[in-house]
């Protein structure tokens, strides 16, 4: 299978129609369309570290949940912005494709891992008018401080923020990996009265509760990661070797 025929494979799993309008994923670089995929990195950013790892061990692609670039570039110097992390790979022939929020969206895709990791049966979906690609689910109920205790331990993040509106168990709860801020008052009509997240940001929280909704956050990077094993096993099936790079690039300290 060649980079080109890798890409086309889960485009037609995950097609851009899918993709939010201001979202910029897919096939960002590409030295040889016709070079073969034989060992594929995966992992949720392109960072500097995870391009090296690719480099290092002789990959033909790079596969992440989040795109390399989101704006359009003005140039492509490698000590400036994003060059420094293109340019090695353009320099190795190696291929940069991600697959971003018309994953978040697609059945099956990140938001449904995320349930399913969380033990949790999705519903249906939450989210503004034509960006509902977060899940509405249920679970055993749980107390707020109950489903972040649970949370942090299937996650393995090393912690996460509870803005509590009630302290009563829950067991309606709205889903999304990632940036949920968009998705609080979402939730609260869909008669959620959690918000599991990676992230929300403190006004968004603050807020919340007076939507009746609490909001758990979890780390952007410990709620996504669970689509790393999911493309691994893709690539094995289609007979490609997988180099899973698991490294979030913000520490907690």
């Amino acid at each position: 299978m060649t980079v080109a025929e890798l890409y086309t494979y889960f485009d037609a799993r995950f097609p851009a129609s899918l993709s939010l309008p201001w979202d910029h994923d897919g096939l960002q670089i590409c030295p040889d369309p016709a070079r073969e995929a034989r060992r594929v990195l995966v992992a949720l950013d392109v960072t500097r570290e995870a391009v090296e790892r690719a480099v290092r061990e002789n990959c033909d692609a790079v596969l992440t949940h989040h795109p390399l670039f989101f704006e359009p570039l003005r140039q492509l110097c490698a000590d400036v912005g994003r060059g420094g992390t293109a340019l090695p790979l353009i320099r190795a022939g190696i291929a940069q494709m991600s697959f971003h929020t018309r994953f978040d969206a697609a059945d099956g895709g990140m938001n449904d891992l995320l349930c399913a990791a969380l033990g949790l049966r999705a519903i249906g979906r939450v989210g503004p008018a034509g960006e509902a690609v977060a899940r509405l689910a249920e679970g055993t109920p749980k107390t707020p401080a109950e489903w972040a205790s649970a949370v942090k331990a299937v996650l393995g993040a090393p912690f996460v923020l509870l803005t509590e509106a009630k302290k009563e168990p829950v067991g309606r709860v709205a889903v999304c990996g990632g940036d949920g801020k968009d998705f609080i008052g979402a939730a609260a009509e869909a008669g959620a009265g959690l918000l599991i997240c990676g992230r929300s940001g403190y006004n968004a929280d603050v807020e919340a509760p007076e939507c009746g909704v609490s909001v758990l956050e979890a780390g952007h990077f410990y709620t996504e990661a669970v689509c790393l094993p999911y493309f691994a096993e893709e690539l094995k099936r289609l007979g490609i070797e997988p180099v899973v790079y698991g490294e979030c690039a913000v520490r907690a300290l």
